[in-house]
């Protein structure tokens, strides 16, 4: 087994290659398809079709963005968490996922990198839908650890022969400081999944963004401390600011 990290459009990408086929341990963005394709047929001198497995961790567009396309040009199966509901359901949801693409394209202007399409289906059909520790069909080293907390259906990725998990968006790395994402809709099972994450004690970690990171006690201990203890949402960090403006409005006057 051989672990790339290829640099995405605002993520890094975790591409699994062993010697008959491909897994790709998270859905990227709708800008890396060309990336991700390339990387097989130059890089690897492989044809794309070798690609047989896509994860998506959740929905986000970083992490949902490229899967239907990557599956209808190289009829991949895609694979996801077991859940009744879509994550953008209804007007909330509609309007949530507008806001999360664009959210998105604020980081990568933020990074500095070229303007570009990333948008994608609110609603992914997923080939397969798995539930906590099932191994993913055709990649029996690898099973899903549910790690909600970001969001209902988050789903880390787990490795236990090669002592690696990847995370996804259950932690970033900001200042060298391992702290909890934005959002985070359940901060309680969100801590109960850090807890998780850590217990398993692996050599290697894998952050969605950053690549690699060093979760020691003390790093969990921190990013526990600090971690919200009320939901922090799209629509919290909105009230919060109109009530700021309409207070600063009333003062005013």
């Amino acid at each position: 087994m051989k672990l790339h990290n290829i640099q995405g459009y605002i993520q890094q990408i975790y591409l699994v290659e062993y010697s008959d086929k491909l897994l790709l341990l998270d859905g990227a963005s709708r800008a890396d398809v060309g990336v991700i394709l390339r990387f097989i047929r130059n890089e690897l001198g492989r044809p794309i079709t070798d690609l047989k497995t896509v994860v998506v961790t959740h929905m986000h567009p970083d992490h949902a963005g490229a899967a239907h396309r990557l599956r209808s040009i190289t009829g991949c199966n895609v694979v996801a968490s077991h859940s009744d509901t879509a994550w953008y359901s209804g007007l909330d949801g509609l309007l949530m996922h507008l806001a999360d693409v664009m959210l998105a394209l604020w980081m990568a202007m933020r990074m500095g990198k070229a303007k570009k399409n990333l948008w994608y289906s609110k609603v992914l059909k997923p080939d397969l839908m798995l539930t906590d520790e099932q191994t993913i069909p055709n990649f029996d080293d690898w099973r899903v650890i549910e790690t909600p907390g970001h969001t209902d259906r988050d789903i880390s990725v787990y490795n236990a022969k090669e002592s690696i998990v990847y995370v996804a968006d259950l932690m970033v790395e900001v200042k060298k400081r391992l702290v909890a994402p934005f959002p985070v809709f359940y901060p309680n099972q969100y801590r109960k999944s850090v807890e998780r994450i850590y217990d398993l004690n692996v050599d290697t970690l894998l952050l969605a963004h950053k690549g690699q990171a060093n979760f020691t006690y003390e790093a969990k201990t921190h990013l526990l401390n600090t971690a919200p203890r009320r939901p922090v949402t799209h629509w919290r960090v909105v009230k919060i600011k109109l009530k700021k403006l309409t207070r600063s409005i009333f003062l005013r006057h």
